[in-house]
């Protein structure tokens, strides 16, 4: 994975073997003195179309934003982690989540923007981020700039570019979810650990899909992420398009193929959203998000806001992360009372 490591690599058959190529031993050496093999390593992985073969798991891997490190706790991979960057991001369910104590002991190395510094001091061997999750080319931060460093990285699935453009997205949210958890767990020498979560998170979400009736409606939603000229939502590749439909719900964004974008408030107006689930993260509450969208007069005959049908998620209840499947359970209550017109 580091550059150093390669050179060393070509050096030595001892290193050889350390990078998990494969050496002539000499039949003399003592074999107390042989490097133990492991019968998992190597292993190659795919991560957003590249192919990586990891001879041993990472050890000082350093995580950006608050769900790309939950997937690392629950995983159970605080010791392989160097530390998390993460802002203060609000958060009503921090002390519920099972995963909480990866928060006490892994080191938060900054509320900042992760950059090329930070990583080094960390003597980090892999980063995990995603684009615009860390990842972008306008500071510089990227896997390829990393490599030219001898630092390794796995991009968050959610944020896979899709080839056109700088598009997001290649394969359902829950999926990209799923993905990462199965394929870390390759990477980290913890399949079971990963297997029983990925059970555990598509039983939760089957469960709260078998109570919505098969032939009832399904009330339109909006995500409203922020964003007062123009509103930040998103489409279908984002984590709050399946979210709202696993729960029931008709993702009134759905046809566009990205995952957090910008859009015209005429067109929130023009498809009649009956809910509006509100991002609670940033420097604007969710109260006051709430506030703007029921005084907000372009909206005044939009169902959401006439009925005050506003929900409120936390911003890593959103992402992409272990989070997710509890988001799809609060989300189909809420719409069940919306559809039974309790609310």
């Amino acid at each position: 994975m580091r550059t150093a490591r390669v050179l060393v690599c070509l050096t030595a058959a001892l290193a050889l073997a350390g990078c998990g190529a494969q050496v002539d031993e000499d039949p003399k050496t003592d074999d107390a003195k042989k490097p133990s093999a492991s019968g998992h390593y190597p292993v190659t992985i795919e991560n957003c179309g590249v192919k990586t073969v990891y001879d041993k798991a990472p050890r000082r891997v350093v995580t950006n934003d608050v769900g790309i490190a939950e997937i690392m706790f629950a995983l159970g991979l605080e010791d392989h982690m160097a530390g998390y960057v993460a802002p203060d991001y609000k958060t009503s369910r921090r002390d519920d989540i099972p995963w909480k104590d990866g928060y006490d002991k892994v080191k938060r190395l900054s509320t900042k923007q992760i950059n090329k510094e930070m990583v080094l001091d960390a003597k980090a061997d892999l980063v995990f981020a995603g684009w615009n999750y860390g990842f972008g080319e306008g500071d510089g931060f990227t896997p390829a700039a990393l490599k030219k460093l001898g630092i390794g990285s796995y991009v968050l699935t959610e944020s896979c570019r899709s080839g056109s453009g700088k598009e997001r997205g290649v394969m359902p949210p829950l999926e990209a979810l799923y993905t990462d958890l199965t394929t870390l767990g390759k990477i980290f020498d913890v399949e079971d650990r990963a297997a029983k979560l990925v059970a555990g998170f598509k039983k939760k979400v089957a469960d709260a899909q078998a109570a919505i009736p098969a032939d009832g409606k399904r009330p339109k939603v909006f995500l409203y992420d922020d964003g007062r000229d123009k509103p930040v939502t998103s489409g279908a590749f984002g984590g709050p398009h399946d979210i709202i439909t696993k729960a029931g719900g008709d993702h009134v964004m759905s046809d566009l193929k990205d995952t957090w974008t910008t859009v015209g408030w005429e067109t929130v107006v023009d498809r009649q959203p009956d809910v509006i689930v509100v991002n609670n993260y940033g420097d604007v509450t969710a109260e006051e998000k709430r506030k703007f969208l029921l005084s907000y007069p372009p909206l005044a005959d939009v169902p959401a806001v006439k009925n005050k049908r506003i929900f409120v998620l936390d911003y890593v209840d959103l992402v992409e992360s272990p989070r997710n499947p509890d988001a799809v359970a609060a989300l189909a209550g809420y719409l069940k009372g919306v559809r039974e017109g309790n609310r």
